[in-house]
Parts: structure tokens; C-alpha cells; sequence
């Protein structure tokens, strides 16, 4: 584990907070963000109120972080890292990288900075190649302009999941609140 990820999972720790067990929510009990579902498909079999920060940090790393080649984006834009791992936690990696390749797609300017690139929700590196190809042409600015779109993307992603199950609603505001950052 590094720097920027150790920076990413002390942000996202502390918007998760430690155990939760909310009835509304179909994921199920959390604890440091981590589902029961993905704690169990790492491995862990004890009670989510006792799974201990380290495990925690580990699964993260490995499912929010490696997974979808943060280290790699964070050479690259530490903040769309650090936004990207975020987002993972509540909309699902695949989720997260495909928004990321659709605003690409649209930032090239009809091809003209860099090829289209497939929408598979899939970090490779043709999708690595371009972001660098965007921030190397756009710099701060397109930098600033892709966060925006990832966080206008996560906004309507939480309005469109409060629509569609009612329950969710109980979660919108903190949502729109917490975790998306214009």
C-alpha cells in the first residue's frame, strides 16, 4: 500500500464511519465501508461489527484500489484517484470506470486528441492512455472539468437508485451531501 492510497482510505474511512447496519439498506451491514458480501468474499467469516480496520484497509486496497488501477490514474491526477476510489464504495468499480470512459469519449473532441475508447467498465490501459492523453492537453483545467462530470455522473446515479427504490431515499441527501463534492 501507498501514500495515495493510505490518503484515499483515510478520506473514505472517515465518510464511512465504522459499523452500520441500516434496515433500509439493501447492501447490508458495513463496516469501514465494506459490504458483508465483499468482507466474505475476502475471506473474513467473524461478526462485520468486529472486523478490524486492518482487514478493512487490506480489502479495500484490493477491491476498491488495485482493482481498478488507481496507482496508475493517481500518476496521473491524484484527485480523479482519490474520486474514482470513493465512488467505488457506493456505485461499484465497473460503475466508476465506465463513467470515466464515456466523459473521455466526449472530452477528445471527435477523436481529434485521442481515439474513442470502448465503454466496458474496465481500467486498461488504452482508458489510462487517454485520460493522460486528456490532462496533458487540458491540464488543471480538464482536470477540474472531469471531476465535475464524474460527480455530476454519481449525483444522478444516486437520484436515479433513490427513484427506483423508495427505500433508497432515506440515503439521497446524506449522499448528495457527503460524497459528492463539486
Amino acid at each position: 500500500m501507498n501514500k495515495h492510497f493510505l490518503a484515499a482510505w483515510s478520506a473514505t474511512g472517515r465518510a464511512e464511519g465504522g459499523y452500520v447496519d441500516h434496515p433500509a439498506d439493501k447492501g447490508g451491514p458495513t463496516n469501514h465501508g465494506i459490504t458483508e458480501q465483499v468482507a466474505r468474499a475476502h475471506g473474513y467469516v467473524g461478526h462485520m461489527r468486529d472486523l478490524p480496520k486492518e482487514v478493512a484497509t487490506r480489502i479495500a486496497y484490493e477491491q476498491y484500489w488495485q482493482i481498478i488501477r488507481l496507482d496508475d490514474v493517481a500518476q496521473i491526477s491524484l484527485a480523479i484517484a482519490l474520486e474514482m476510489f470513493d465512488s467505488a464504495f457506493l456505485c461499484g468499480q465497473a460503475t466508476v470506470v465506465t463513467w470515466l470512459q464515456r466523459c473521455l469519449n466526449v472530452a477528445n473532441r471527435q477523436a481529434r486528441d485521442y481515439p474513442d475508447i470502448r465503454v466496458d467498465g474496465l481500467m486498461g490501459p488504452i482508458t489510462i492512455a487517454s485520460l493522460r492523453a486528456f490532462i496533458s492537453k487540458r491540464g488543471m483545467n480538464g482536470e477540474t472539468a472531469m471531476l465535475n462530470a464524474l460527480n455530476g455522473l454519481q449525483s444522478a446515479h444516486f437520484t436515479t437508485i433513490a427513484e427506483r427504490r423508495e427505500a433508497n431515499e432515506e440515503f439521497w441527501f446524506g449522499w448528495q451531501l457527503n460524497r459528492v463534492r463539486l
